[in-house]
């Protein structure tokens, strides 16, 4: 079985996790999303899916985090990565 047909998000309205905007009900739309995230037994999975696709190649709520938080992740991620490399030579 993949791991997309074991998703929460399988069972809900697919709408709920593509907000039309970053304020006001879109943020309680964000809310519900990650709410339904939160309770996700392929929650890693979903996310590393997201995050290994690349800059602006996800739309929407994955892994229970929005575009602009897995945007976030990935360039702590990257200047970690820079970091590892200067300590290390």
């Amino acid at each position: 079985m993949h791991w997309r047909e074991r998703a929460a998000c399988s069972r809900v309205d697919p709408d709920l996790f593509f907000p039309s905007g970053h304020s006001g009900p879109s943020l309680t739309q964000i809310d519900e999303a990650k709410a339904v995230c939160g309770g996700c037994p392929v929650l890693e999975q979903c996310l590393d899916c997201a995050v290994g696709v690349g800059v602006g190649q996800v739309d929407g709520i994955w892994g229970g985090l929005t575009e602009s938080e897995r945007r976030a992740m990935r360039r702590r991620g990257a200047r970690r990565g820079k970091e590892t490399i200067t300590t290390a030579a």
